[in-house]
């Protein structure tokens, strides 16, 4: 009896003309199939013209489609310029590629994607289109510049307690009306108590006589060299703050020019009080017109925080099929590690999605608030814990959206 041949049939072909990226910070490394030329793999160096070159290979020999890791950010020049010729760009993640089983060290990288491509074994990371990715980076740009500004802030808190001027006991925020003005009067030399009382703003709690006796310092050149150097870095990343919120409003017309204009007019506002560090233009209107209805009448939502999911997820949620996708996407849902009918994990996973953050800070405030979500997290909050209460209440917060 003859042995017959019990290797296996290979995995069916999804994508022929697929090709793998293997990216780098130097150079990146590209396979194709091995029947498109006769020479599969080839390297290409990180510099522009490089890349253009490496778009015009694949595009010359008939790639439709092309699978790269997410690697750091080197990643994006690579992606935005395929994208622009018109090539299908697959953005997997790389704990995905590495579950697949394979004997991926007896390949190149390169050819260990493009072969799982190739099968439809790689899911592609969701990742906007160009004008809302545009108003990603800048928002992203405007949060960072908030940040820095927050450290000289403590900077300037250090310098004032370093004088003994116990400013930030009297007034909630020494960034406010009041904080600002004594602060900026200290630097340009002015040291008399009561003057610098005279700077009280009338919505300020303490009393004058208060803060007059909390501006009673020990005024060591030093420290005021201190104060007045984080000042001014402190307006700097303010005035950054400013530019963003330009273009964050040019682009936030640009995607609204085309929309239609709602024929109901904007629903009147939930919450009146000013938040701090808020957008300095009108952000409701602009994505009332965009997405075609109010998201901040979603409790939980602000102006900032809608116009956050817009900019981390744009207006066409069909990405996600139903909102159960969307949540589950945004690791916000149950897992389902199951084997023989029993439950192993129900643990939601891991996640470093700005959005999902986003979210969790929304359900701990409606928690406090005296609405339907607010009362779903406090009964799961006494019955579970509030661990569990902020996931399922930025959940629902998620399946509004």
């Amino acid at each position: 009896m003859s042995k017959r041949n019990s290797r296996p049939a290979g995995l069916p072909i999804v994508h022929e003309r697929a090709a793998g990226i293997d990216v780098g910070s130097r150079f990146h490394v590209v396979a194709v199939p091995a029947d498109l030329c006769d020479q599969p793999v080839q390297s290409f160096q990180a510099f522009t013209g490089d890349l253009q070159r490496m778009a015009d290979w694949l595009t010359a020999v008939g790639i439709e489609t092309v699978a790269l890791e997410s690697t750091g950010v080197y990643w994006v020049p690579v992606y935005e310029i395929l994208e622009s010729r018109g090539i299908e760009v697959v953005l997997a993640n790389a704990r995905e590629a590495r579950a697949v089983p394979g004997r991926k060290s007896d390949v190149n990288d390169a050819q260990w994607l493009q072969r799982l491509h190739a099968c439809g074994l790689l899911r592609a990371s969701f990742r906007p289109g160009r004008d809302i990715a545009a108003l990603r980076v800048y928002l992203r740009l405007r949060e960072r510049h908030l940040d820095y500004a927050a450290a000289h802030i403590q900077h300037m808190q250090k310098a004032l307690t370093f004088m003994n001027l116990q400013l930030q006991h009297v007034v909630s925020d020494i960034t406010g009306m009041t904080g600002m003005k004594i602060i900026r009067a200290i630097v340009a030399g002015e040291r008399d108590p009561r003057e610098l009382a005279k700077m009280r703003d009338v919505r300020c709690k303490a009393s004058t006589e208060t803060v007059r006796a909390a501006l009673v310092g020990n005024y060591q050149p030093e420290h005021v060299f201190a104060l007045t150097q984080a000042l001014t870095l402190y307006d700097f990343y303010q005035a950054r703050v400013q530019e963003c919120d330009t273009q964050i409003e040019g682009v936030l017309r640009m995607l609204a020019a085309d929309k239609p204009v709602p024929s109901a007019p904007l629903p009147k506002a939930r919450h009146r009080t000013r938040q701090p560090n808020e957008i300095s233009f009108d952000v409701r209107s602009t994505l009332y017109q965009l997405a075609g209805f109010d998201l901040t009448q979603i409790h939980g939502l602000g102006a900032y925080l809608a116009l956050r999911l817009v900019a981390e997820c744009g207006t066409d949620l069909s990405r996600w099929p139903t909102a159960k996708h969307f949540t589950s996407w945004l690791t916000l849902a149950p897992g389902c590690k199951i084997s023989g009918g029993k439950v192993l994990s129900a643990h939601t996973r891991k996640t470093t999605n700005r959005v999902t953050a986003h979210l969790r800070l929304a359900a701990v405030t409606v928690g406090r608030t005296n609405t339907a979500l607010g009362a779903f997290y406090r009964r799961l909050a006494a019955r579970i814990g509030k661990a569990k209460a902020v996931t399922a209440t930025a959940r629902k917060i998620a399946v509004l959206f």
